[in-house]
């Protein structure tokens, strides 16, 4: 099987948005598609064994015309090999620009990684901080408060952030400068309600879809696809808002409970035993049977390309939140279309994480730190603000809401480049 050129996806997804806008200047197109700058550096590490072993990185800075570059660096060695993944990185580049214009901080986006696995090349705890401090002064020069402010992506969390930030530190004469990475522990400048972002905005984004379509969420029947930080608490903020789930899926299964269940029930049920197949009053069902149950809310927050055309045939739902990056195929965007499916497309669905990540940077700069309550209700207009803009913007055009989010995004990047011109 041919693997998907993600680049390639991106860039057909910034053309498609240039159409809806009547967009037609060649230049001005490939300027939006493509990064301004792609990174790729060789890291040399000397292992437990005393053997030197070399890594390859990156870091993609794909548009900063609205502010510094943002975005998660991941620890992943995808089947396509490093070339792969340097594309995969350019398109979550690209993606992360739309993702911070859609929501309107001004931040721009960027992505980087490094091409390992921690857990299948077991990578001890010694050699992968010497790992992540290599990395990090090989990009100290591009990454900076006011320049790239880098984030935890897969396999990467606050430990290895906390040591990027203070190499960073060292390398510029032992300052402190907690603005130049997000995602710490909240005792190393972190921000509160960093666990729950995702989750968060998810439900916040379903909630304003609900009052977009006339659906009452108290008992409406929710399902979630993948059983993980984004998933549970999206999951756990639906049920305050009085929906009930119905139906979910881990790693090892998917399971149907008609009863409904709690999901502090289920995580508490994952937790013993390893997984949510075999919960109390639940049946095992397929991925397929899971994506098209009858429900109101489906929630993918799993894999990627997961809802393709023979499914989206078969969904039975009134709203889709994308918790995932990329869970739907381009091939069954127009059958969701016709079918009347609103779906809040993965770049506005899982905004939530870079929301908190943008206001963490604001904290670490003026070196004042909010309430959860307060990082919470930022983040809350920043969403809710977003989703009705796009849907303005769909109503407008009488298109889906993906291409309505991609087309206001890219239209709030150019107009900041039109503010700006061309230097020199």
């Amino acid at each position: 099987m041919v693997k998907l050129d993600p680049f390639a996806n991106a860039t057909q997804q910034v053309n498609d948005a240039c159409d809806v806008l009547g967009i037609k200047d060649r230049g001005l197109r490939e300027y939006l598609a493509i990064p301004n700058k792609v990174l790729r550096v060789k890291i040399p590490v000397k292992m437990d064994n005393g053997q030197i072993r070399i890594f390859t990185g990156f870091r993609s800075q794909h548009n900063n015309d609205r502010g510094p570059y943002k975005g998660g660096i991941r620890y992943f060695n995808p089947e396509g090999g490093v070339e792969y993944m340097e594309r995969e990185v350019m398109a979550l580049s690209s993606w992360m620009t739309w993702k911070c214009a859609i929501v309107d901080i001004p931040l721009g986006g960027g992505k980087g990684g490094i091409f390992v696995n921690p857990k299948t090349d077991k990578l001890s705890d010694a050699e992968l901080e010497r790992l992540t401090r290599g990395f990090a002064f090989k990009i100290s020069e591009i990454i900076g408060p006011g320049k790239d402010i880098p984030a935890p992506d897969v396999y990467t969390t606050g430990r290895e952030m906390t040591q990027i930030m203070d190499t960073y530190n060292k390398l510029h004469g032992n300052i402190s400068t907690p603005g130049v990475i997000t995602g710490k522990p909240l005792s190393m400048g972190g921000s509160l309600a960093r666990n729950v972002a995702t989750g968060l905005g998810v439900a916040y984004c379903v909630r304003e879809a609900a009052k977009a379509i006339k659906l009452n969420l108290k008992g409406a029947k929710v399902v979630l696809q993948g059983f993980g930080n984004a998933s549970t608490f999206a999951g756990e903020y639906l049920e305050k808002m009085g929906s009930k789930v119905i139906a979910v899926s881990d790693s090892k299964g998917s399971i149907s409970i008609p009863n409904g269940a709690k999901v502090s029930k289920l995580l508490e049920f994952k937790t013993k035993t390893g997984s949510v197949v075999g919960f109390p009053g639940s049946k095992k069902i397929s991925t397929e049977e899971l994506l098209t149950t009858k429900c109101d809310i489906l929630v993918p927050g799993a894999l990627e390309n997961q809802i393709n055309a023979k499914i989206a045939q078969n969904l039975k739902c009134k709203i889709i939140a994308e918790a995932a990056n990329g869970p739907t195929l381009p091939e069954a965007d127009p059958i969701i279309f016709k079918k009347k499916i609103l779906v809040i497309p993965d770049i506005l669905a899982n905004s939530g994480g870079v929301c908190i990540s943008y206001l963490e940077w604001v904290q670490n700069n003026m070196g004042y730190y909010w309430t959860f309550d307060e990082v919470a209700n930022k983040m809350e207009g920043n969403i809710t603000k977003g989703f009705k803009d796009a849907y303005a913007m769909a109503n407008k055009h009488k298109i889906d809401m993906r291409r309505a989010t991609m087309a206001l995004a890219v239209s709030r990047v150019v107009e900041a480049f039109n503010q700006k011109g061309i230097w020199p």
